[in-house]
């Protein structure tokens, strides 16, 4: 498992180590030198999917560092692709920032409101001779483009007179040219060693319905145009993103020391979030989902937030492995062991414990009297005071199957024939006898009960085992899915065995199994609603699914790491 780096300038004198985030003394000089009062932070995603793990990291560091120093962050939506956004995902994105416990400074805010402002400066940017008008196809601009190691070569359009280049962006504006017909590029300088210096694109063609503008628009700025101008419109004081911007921090410079903006931000950038078995990239999430590979975007298996808080994974738990990995400029791999460490933590305090058997083995306790009921009250917790549940003890109840075995292996510590083992909370029983079907499968076992061993052990003898139980009359019947990871390989993406991603399917990501039995208390557990399972793991009433009286559960993660065993 990947350990949390954490800052070398902690000890155990001045108290226990923190998680590195290497921005607090950057900020903390800013407010000490006068620089800002106030920090303004920002978390611009573009509504083209829903928000995955990695997103969390940036939230946490965006709305993280605003709380710690008293500062505001502002949720932005980079909306300047309407082909791929939907409102769908302006409302998922919304909602799962909530979850995480983060609220935004005042209403969200779009990049598109900013669209005229940004058309003006572009106009600014042709009158001063920094921008033009260029025709050359994709394939030819690719070609003028260069590579890493030759220098791009001049656009014939490139000199065309500011008059011309003014007329050509009107026209592109009012629609006249189909879309990839003609860009709007920033004049800046083809040899740059900085790829993104040379004359990027400002703006496309693209005729296309906006979510936010409708048809006003069919020329739409590009991100690198966008960002920094939106950025300084709204006065944000740290333009935090991950390490793939730093070759466009000097763009983003550029536009701000040539246009006429309110202030100029700085852009800082962190490692992004690279978790094992997982899978981040929106193209390939929303591949997923359209194939049909999984139950959309929520489905419990997807890297998705939505998809975790369906699995049963808490918003502190998120926050908390968010801030165990630090926040610093090293790439690096974080294993998936951490994430499910952190939810453990979390649950192990937090979920009260119940009892259901996954696959009921049908017990009769022959020696207990018909129609008797005790009701047995259990602890909700060990530990932690959440009170007791009820129950009912009768002559007939269930175990797992997998507790009873005819010829169990050496050390085995469950039920055998003319064994004993302990009934959770409850009485010390053996087994006399194993009932089966005619194609010899057991269906039932009638065993005895110890009335002295209620709360105590047997006198004279040692029980080894411990097993869960639910009465047979009084247990729910119920759907618990059992969901795992959802690719085999620590790195989906780059496995040698496979040509794509969608080879390292995990096949028994996903288990369904009907005809549960859970103990009473739980037929009224409310969506997202968490339970320990004991002896099973951490579970959690589906949010679309679970009904009172009619409940599914999720796996959220096995009580013990198991992967690599």
């Amino acid at each position: 498992m990947s350990k949390p780096t954490v800052d070398p300038t902690s000890n155990s004198k001045t108290g226990p180590a923190v998680p590195v985030n290497f921005l607090r003394p950057i900020i903390q000089a800013d407010l000490d030198s006068g620089k800002h009062t106030q920090i303004v932070t920002r978390f611009p995603p573009e509504p083209n999917g829903y928000l995955h793990i990695g997103h969390a990291k940036s939230i946490c560091v965006n709305f993280g560092l605003a709380q710690e120093f008293g500062g505001v962050t502002h949720l932005r939506f980079d909306d300047t692709n309407p082909a791929k956004e939907d409102q769908e995902y302006i409302d998922a994105i919304e909602s799962d920032v909530k979850w995480l416990g983060f609220e935004w400074s005042g209403e969200v805010r779009y990049a598109s409101q900013y669209f005229d402002q940004l058309h003006d400066w572009a106009v600014e940017l042709i009158k001063a001779g920094k921008a033009y008008v260029d025709d050359l196809t994709p394939e030819q601009a690719k070609e003028y483009r260069g590579s890493l190691t030759e220098p791009g070569k001049n656009s014939p359009f490139r000199e065309r007179s500011v008059e011309e280049n003014l007329d050509w962006f009107a026209r592109m504006r009012a629609g006249e040219f189909p879309d990839g017909a003609r860009v709007l590029r920033a004049k800046i300088d083809m040899a740059s060693p900085n790829m993104n210096l040379r004359d990027p694109i400002m703006y496309r063609i693209r005729h296309a319905h906006h979510h936010q503008t409708g048809d006003k628009w069919c020329i739409y700025p590009n991100y690198d145009f966008t960002h920094g101008q939106s950025d300084a419109i709204e006065g944000i004081t740290h333009s935090i993103c991950t390490l793939e911007f730093e070759s466009h921090r000097p763009l983003y410079d550029w536009f701000l020391d040539n246009l006429p903006v309110p202030a100029h931000p700085r852009q800082y950038e962190f490692s992004r979030l690279n978790l094992n078995y997982t899978i981040t990239s929106k193209r390939k999430l929303k591949q997923l989902v359209d194939e049909k590979h999984v139950n959309g975007w929520d489905d419990p298996r997807m890297s998705t937030l939505s998809g975790f808080r369906r699995r049963g994974y808490t918003p502190k738990s998120i926050r908390n492995f968010c801030e165990m990995i630090g926040t610093n400029r090293s790439d690096g791999v974080v294993d998936f062991g951490m994430l499910e460490f952190s939810i453990r933590d979390d649950l192990d305090h937090s979920a009260p414990r119940a009892m259901c058997v996954l696959r009921p083995l049908k017990v009769v306790i022959t020696n207990y009297p018909e129609g008797q009921v005790e009701n047995l009250e259990l602890a909700c917790h060990p530990k932690e005071d959440m009170g007791v549940r009820v129950l009912p003890f009768a002559r007939e109840l269930y175990i797992d199957r997998e507790d009873f075995m005819e010829e169990p292996p050496k050390g085995y510590k469950r039920l055998e024939p003319n064994g004993e083992v302990r009934l959770r909370g409850s009485y010390v029983i053996r087994a006399d006898e194993a009932i089966k079907d005619a194609d010899g499968n057991i269906v039932e076992l009638r065993c005895s009960y110890d009335p002295d061993t209620l709360g105590k052990n047997p006198e004279g003898r040692k029980v080894k085992g411990v097993v869960h139980w639910v009465p047979a009359a009084a247990s729910v019947e119920c759907e618990v899915r059992l969901y795992d990871r959802l690719f085999r390989s620590p790195n989906p993406e780059k496995a040698e065995d496979s040509a794509s991603f969608l080879d390292n399917i995990n096949p028994d990501s996903l288990q369904v199994l009907t005809g549960c039995r859970a103990e009473p208390s739980l037929g009224n557990a409310q969506p997202e609603d968490r339970f320990q399972f004991e002896r099973e793991g951490y579970f959690v009433a589906d949010i679309k699914d679970s009904k009172p009286g009619q409940p599914v559960f999720n796996r959220t993660v096995t009580l013990r790491d198991s992967w690599g065993q």
